[in-house]
Formats: C-alpha cells, structure tokens, sequence
C-alpha cells in the first residue's frame, strides 16, 4: 500500500508521488538564532523527524533539510544590547538549538545550512527576478510582484481583489517576499538594489 498524504491545494489525500522516483526532499524553516530556543522550535523538527523516519523506513532515499538565519534585525539588535557581534551571537544560539534538538532525540536532518553562506547567491537570485520582471524595488527595498503571478494566492484560496479590498489599487499595497536593505555597520552586501541583506519576510499593504 502506497503512503497517502493531504494536499493543502486540492483539500483532499492524495497518494505521495516524489518528483524523483524512490527519493523525498524536506524543507524546514528553521530558526531565526537570536535568543535561546524554546519549544515552538522544537515542534517542526519533531514532526518531521517522525515523518523522515517514516519515509526511510518505507525506503525512500530522504534528504532533511533545516536552515539557520543567523543575519537579521533581531540579531543585530540583541547583539548591540548584549555588546558583542553577530556572528558570536549566532554561533552561541546556534549551539544551542542543536544540542535541545539533539536531546529531543532529532537524528535525521541531514544539513543546517546557513543564511550568512549564501548571500551571494541570495543576491544573484534577487537581480535575476528584478531583470525578468517579478520583482521590483521599493523605498530602496526589494518586492516580488504578486501581480505577475496570475494564482497568487491559490494554496490558501485568497484572491488579489479581495486581500486589497479596501486599498488603493497599487502594486505596491500587496507585497510577497522581501529583501530588506540597511543602512550603517549592518550585515551585508553590496547589490544593484542597494543594500541587500540576506533576509526573508513578508509584508502585505504598509
């Protein structure tokens, strides 16, 4: 018997078909390594250390993944308070998600890759989908253009015309993700759009 498992987009369970036969590939985002962990970080490594056991048990080659952004406003701020660097903070905190999630039992993750390692790449991928047309820059931040996604939306069955309800009709008032520049001693690195940290958010109409 194949594994069956719920698909967010079509509301129903669906036989888990991998885009690679016989192989899975899990994303998890995980923290953002500012201040000691707590047990909201703990709960989606759990689950899906569950769920990789699972798929290795029914053989499927399993690659985990979970990432640790250790450049961010927090970080900064926290690291000026406490009169030390980022990196040191990040490393500290770092420490400590992985010993908690280590005694949690968490042995599957194959990979913690982190922000601070691909910020190059960060940055190509962000002047890439400015030059086709999908993203745009804003008060000196980057955008992704929801409106040259025609399903933007979908999973969570919500459509443009209703989330700017009430708005001025401007691409700018529903915003996807961003990239934040910074100004001063921030993290960062040089880019056409400025200064482009190694960040990820979401902002819907400020």
């Amino acid at each position: 018997m194949g594994i069956r498992v719920y698909n967010t987009l079509t509301r129903t369970k669906e036989e888990f078909v991998p885009v690679n036969p016989g192989e899975a590939r899990i994303y998890l985002c995980g923290p953002t390594v500012y201040m000691e962990s707590h047990i909201g970080h703990a709960i989606g490594p759990i689950i899906f250390d569950s769920i990789v056991r699972y798929l290795r048990y029914k053989g499927f080659k399993t690659v985990f993944v979970i990432n640790i952004t250790d450049v961010d406003d927090k970080l900064i701020k926290r690291a000026a308070v406490q009169k030390t660097t980022v990196g040191e903070l990040a490393e500290k905190v770092t420490a400590n998600y992985l010993a908690n999630i280590a005694k949690l039992g968490v042995t599957t993750v194959n990979e913690f890759p982190r922000v601070t390692n691909y910020v190059t790449k960060i940055v190509k991928f962000i002047e890439t989908i400015i030059d086709r047309g999908y993203a745009y820059e804003a008060a000196g931040d980057v955008y992704f253009d929801v409106h040259k996604k025609d399903d933007y939306g979908k999973l969570s069955r919500r459509r443009l015309d209703d989330m700017e309800a009430g708005r001025a009709s401007s691409r700018a008032r529903i915003r996807g993700t961003r990239w934040i520049s910074r100004s001063g001693k921030n993290p960062r690195r040089a880019s056409r759009g400025g200064r482009a940290r190694g960040e990820r958010g979401a902002r819907a109409g400020t």
